[in-house]
């Protein structure tokens, strides 16, 4: 019988290259829309008092033993596409940031729900179940993704940790380990939407683009856990990890 041809295997580089633009681009436009909403943001959760910073560690943890539930109830209601995630993050964000830090603590709890809501989407749009414990500890995990407010080029190994293997006991160790990191996150957004004058329209366009970062993060971690599954996570990740880390210029 004759030989037939091979068929040539998907290029699983092509896929990862692309994953890693994206992931070296997630900041860029966050960081210049903070620039011009205010300069840079470090420093600023500091100048936060004390009693705020700590209402925002409270409202984090809570928001997100919470959003689960709302986040899952909501993926009943009609689908509204991309479009409908963002125009509730940036009502919320315009409500909050109206009324200065005080509203807009009280508004994370909603913030943190619809991103993680538009998270939820993005595992479902990979083929994973978000009501799968293992998938929940995942979407929880994408919060760790570093702060769409620092220009950091490295490579954030625990958020791209490939692991599929916690189970629902867990969860309350996953926020435990996320809501500190979430809590300085949010932190810096709210400080900086309390720069003077700016008020809603800082709330409503912070919350645009941190959504939009998070969904972003949330993509590219579904996508490459999806190749993990196929191909093995030490293979998927380390060459994630060498494709988005900037190449070292020598000198001869």
């Amino acid at each position: 019988m004759d030989n037939l041809p091979a068929i040539a295997a998907p290029d699983r580089s092509a896929e990862i290259r692309t994953l890693a633009r994206r992931y070296r681009r997630a900041n860029g436009p966050v960081m210049a829309l903070v620039n011009r909403l205010g300069g840079a943001v470090e420093g600023r959760l500091d100048a936060l008092p004390e009693g705020v910073r700590a209402q925002i560690g409270t409202a984090v943890e809570k928001a997100l033993l919470a959003a689960h539930g709302v986040a899952a109830a909501g993926d009943r209601l009609p689908d509204t596409g991309r479009n409908g995630p963002m125009a509730a993050a940036v009502l919320s964000g315009a409500v909050g940031g109206a009324g200065g830090i005080a509203t807009s603590v009280a508004e994370l709890p909603v913030t943190v729900t619809v991103i993680l809501h538009a998270i939820r989407r993005a595992a479902r749009e990979a083929g994973f179940d978000p009501d799968d414990p293992a998938i929940r500890a995942e979407c929880l995990r994408v919060f760790t993704a570093g702060s769409p407010l620092s220009q950091d080029d490295g490579v954030n190994t625990s958020f791209l940790s490939a692991r599929l293997t916690v189970t629902g006991p867990a969860i309350a160790q996953v926020i435990q380990s996320v809501a500190p990191k979430l809590a300085s996150t949010m932190g810096q957004k709210l400080a900086t939407q309390a720069v003077p004058v700016l008020g809603a329209v800082a709330g409503a366009t912070l919350n645009a683009a941190f959504l939009s970062y998070y969904r972003e993060m949330a993509e590219i971690r579904f996508a490459l856990l999806a190749l993990a599954q196929q191909h093995g996570a030490e293979e998927i990740l380390g060459a994630f990890a060498e494709a988005v880390t900037p190449a070292r210029v020598t000198k001869g």
